[in-house]
């Protein structure tokens, strides 16, 4: 069971330095993390009781 445990934490460290490594590096490859920039408008009716 200890060694379950064990590689259940090495796996989740892994992956935390994996995600932070392609937020990096991700860019370079083509990875798009910036938000869209299109202005939205909707028009919107208020109940005013």
């Amino acid at each position: 069971m200890r060694r379950l445990v064990k590689l259940l934490l090495y796996l989740l460290v892994l992956s935390g330095i994996a995600l932070v490594a392609y937020a990096y590096v991700g860019p370079w490859f083509g990875a798009d993390f910036a938000p869209p920039t299109d202005e939205i408008r909707v028009p919107v009716t208020l109940d005013a009781d």
